[in-house]
């Protein structure tokens, strides 16, 4: 709840457990909104090699459950719903320089358990179209952020450490990870815009590749962060953590919107540095 704190009073909450598949009947039954978003999952990739079952039964339960239910409900009286599906570029996996920018025709080749759940939901939601009927719209988001990110993905991390450091609570050392990693960014905003966009306009049976205008890699959004910091960079060690690498890593990952933007009109409207800025007012405003 700590994200939602300042709009919790504009939001109805129910209490369901999606991975159990008669609450997710009960609440859709009660509710039978118009447009249903899923976006729930355990999307820290790195946690997802420490712990595969958890990962896999949180990230396919809940949309089985969920197709499931809408399949019901649309035998019994017709309910069907617009369901936008939030999977990842991760289900892509390493590709190769030929293969970018990535279009959504490209093989799925996760290399994590995580890249496999999603996977999973993706081709789950596409079964439930082909074979129910169901009003179901894919969305394989690449990498986006912004303030109140999660602390254990690197936009945040970085951001996180840097605060500390600015504020003299933690040593000049910022532990990372793999730096080379080649991301495409995009602001967490323009993302959400994107998937409004994509329940009004798009038709179902669809996958569009969401993602920003800005190619860089990891290290050099370090950099750049760094920069709009109060920190002297000369003063900054960066120390690669082990804990931090992943067994099999994605690191090429530039997508091509070209399909949505035709269908929607879409694009993104703010910069990344909007993103820096973002994310170094929102720590500085939790660490105190």
């Amino acid at each position: 709840m700590d994200n939602l704190k300042h709009i919790q009073d504009k939001i109805h909450f129910e209490d369901c457990d999606l991975t159990d598949g008669i609450s997710s009947l009960n609440v859709i039954d009660k509710l039978r909104p118009d447009k249903i978003f899923h976006l729930a999952a355990q999307s820290y990739v790195k946690f997802s090699f420490d712990n595969p079952v958890d990962t896999l039964l949180n990230n396919t339960l809940p949309i089985t459950h969920l197709l499931e239910t809408i399949r019901k409900l649309k035998k019994e009286d017709g309910y069907n719903p617009t369901i936008a599906v939030i999977t990842s570029s991760e289900v892509y996996g390493q590709v190769t320089k030929k293969d970018v920018p990535i279009k959504e025709t490209c093989p799925l080749r996760p290399q994590s358990p995580y890249g496999v759940s999603k996977a999973a939901e993706d081709l789950l939601a596409y079964q439930y179209f082909c074979s129910y009927g169901l009003k179901t719209i894919r969305a394989r988001t690449f990498t986006h952020a912004g303030a109140r990110r999660g602390e254990v993905f690197f936009e945040s991390a970085f951001t996180k450490q840097i605060v500390q450091i600015e504020k003299g609570l933690q040593k000049p050392v910022i532990k990372v990870g793999n730096l080379n990693s080649v991301r495409t960014i995009a602001h967490v905003k323009d993302a959400v815009r994107a998937y409004w966009l994509m329940a009004q306009k798009c038709p179902a049976g669809e996958v569009y590749n969401i993602g920003g205008n800005t190619t860089m890699t990891v290290g050099r959004y370090l950099e750049k962060m760094i920069e709009l910091s109060n920190l002297n960079r000369s003063q900054i060690k960066i120390k690669v953590d082990k804990n931090l690498l992943r067994p099999s890593d994605v690191t090429l990952q530039i997508p091509c919107c070209d399909k949505f933007k035709k269908a929607t009109g879409w694009k993104p409207e703010i910069s990344y540095e909007q993103i820096f800025t973002d994310l170094l007012d929102y720590w500085r405003g939790i660490i105190k």
